[in-house]
């Protein structure tokens, strides 16, 4: 528990919340006058507007019809996903000046406020404090202000009833309030309409009413009101936990149909991404791209560098190439960009070792010929544990510091695979190969070993049933050559596959 003699709280407020996670995702907007609103057609209100909105003489509550009526609105539909991403931006920001957090406003505005009692060697006076915390708010994206005091609800009421910085002096709480109004307080209607008829409209008028008969007239609830009012209201502080997700989505108003379009939102929505991991020195793994399409159609694609990365403009250009390789089937009517965080790899090169290409450029480069040749085209082949020749499968090609093995420099035989293996005619002798023919010469066969039977996966169109010999033969001219033969049961086929050398 803190001590409230000496607890300290700095509490900050962003306004228009649905406007402010929308036009943050949106540079084209930010000189615009945006609009927002709320609820199904046509029933729809105007619950959030930007400052410019607000300018051109734009109040919540107006209708569409209202709205566009004025001309040069920009109107946009709420979107709680793209404001609960943006919650966690903001919380996200925040939570690096205090562990201590507590949510107190939700909908159409977003709150918080900060236990900061004994951050003074940390951040500096309350007032540096609150400063910095502005600072990172406005990097984030975020308009907000902030508001310093001893007392909890202080800090949050002068927060939301006040711009800028404000610093609350102790002892000075019922001062500070006293010019806010009277709708601060969790009031009814009826009681609202009371204060009315008693001509008390500001925090300070009814610091000043006796508790007594104000408690007589009113009932208890009016005692926390005073107290309230007077800065003295005490709190049991309920912090939350700030989760750590990299995701930025944004909907959009009208579908997107041009690449160029798309890529415009996404650069900005990748520097977010990126500003978020190396503020906790980190990089980016992978970038997951979701796109809702017309139709109820989904577009899904996971791009992974080689290894993780911080350069804004690769990754958008990761991006580019990879939607362009495989464009969207529909109009688009959300982005949602998710990542994930990792270590940055550090590659120790001998100083003997060649030069290692840069990760930025061998991304693109597998990019590009995955766009030429398919996926499944590019990448490290791994083997397959079968039985099957040449059974491998594509994995997506990753750089690793691990050194290679080192293999055996005394190799006595090597061999030479046939690509693909070259159709003879073989005459057999007792089942065994005696001589064949590969379209340009005669071999006969002085020795045969085998024969080594291998088959599988009969289920499928994949089965195989081989028959293998290993030969010594030798040709018209007397050359004798190490072979391998397979005989093909399915395809009913003899098979120059691998020379020996």
């Amino acid at each position: 528990m803190t001590d409230q003699s000496n607890a300290l709280y700095a509490a900050i407020y962003a306004a228009d919340f649905p406007a402010q996670a929308i036009v943050r995702l949106r540079p084209d907007l930010h000189a615009h006058a945006v609009a927002i609103l709320d609820g199904v057609a046509p029933q729809e209100r105007l619950c959030s507007l930007n400052l410019h909105a607000r300018k051109r003489g734009v109040v919540p509550g107006m209708t569409r019809l209202e709205v566009e009526e004025l001309g040069g609105i920009c109107v946009q539909s709420r979107s709680i996903e793209t404001e609960r991403a943006a919650r966690m931006i903001l919380l996200e920001s925040v939570s690096q000046f205090s562990p201590r957090i507590e949510e107190t406003v939700a909908n159409y505005a977003c709150g918080f406020v900060l236990d900061i009692t004994g951050t003074e060697r940390l951040f500096g006076s309350p007032a540096i404090l609150a400063q910095r915390l502005r600072a990172a708010i406005q990097s984030a994206g975020f308009r907000a202000s902030v508001a310093v005091s001893h007392n909890f609800d202080t800090a949050r009421i002068k927060a939301a009833f006040s711009r800028g910085i404000t610093v609350v002096p102790q002892k000075q709480e019922t001062t500070s309030l006293a010019a806010i109004p009277i709708a601060a307080l969790p009031l009814d209607e009826e009681d609202y309409e009371t204060f009315a008829v008693w001509g008390i409209g500001c925090l300070g008028e009814l610091a000043e009413l006796p508790e007594e008969e104000l408690i007589i007239r009113l009932g208890q609830k009016a005692k926390l009101w005073l107290k309230l009012a007077r800065g003295l209201a005490e709190h049991t502080f309920l912090p939350i936990e700030a989760e750590f997700e990299l995701k930025e989505h944004i909907e959009f108003e009208t579908p997107i149909e041009q690449l160029d379009s798309l890529m415009f939102i996404s650069s900005n929505m990748i520097s977010n991404l990126v500003t978020r991991a190396t503020s906790r020195a980190l990089s980016l793994s992978t970038l997951t791209v979701r796109l809702d399409l017309e139709k109820d159609l989904t577009y899904q694609r996971l791009i992974r560098p080689a290894i993780p990365s911080c350069d804004r403009k690769f990754l958008l250009k990761l991006l580019q190439l990879e939607i362009a390789a495989h464009p969207p089937q529909a109009a688009i009517t959300s982005l949602t960009l998710t990542a994930e965080a990792g270590q940055q790899s550090k590659m120790q090169l001998g100083l003997f070792a060649p030069q290692t290409p840069e990760p930025s450029r061998l991304d693109v480069t597998l990019a590009r010929l995955k766009a030429l040749v398919g996926d499944d085209h590019v990448g490290s082949p791994r083997l397959i544990d079968t039985h099957r020749s040449d059974s491998f499968v594509m994995e997506n090609f990753t750089v690793t510091s691990q050194p290679s093995p080192r293999h055996d420099s005394n190799v006595r035989v090597t061999l030479r695979r046939m690509r693909p293996p070259r159709q003879i005619r073989m005459h057999l002798e007792s089942a065994k190969p005696a001589f064949f023919h590969d379209g340009a010469d005669r071999y006969g066969v002085q020795f045969a070993y085998g024969p080594w039977l291998t088959s599988g996966c009969w289920w499928s169109v994949n089965q195989w049933d081989l028959e293998e010999w290993d030969v010594v033969a030798t040709n018209n001219l007397g050359e004798s050559t190490g072979c391998l033969i397979v005989h093909d049961h399915i395809k009913k086929q003899w098979l120059l596959d691998t020379l020996y050398d």
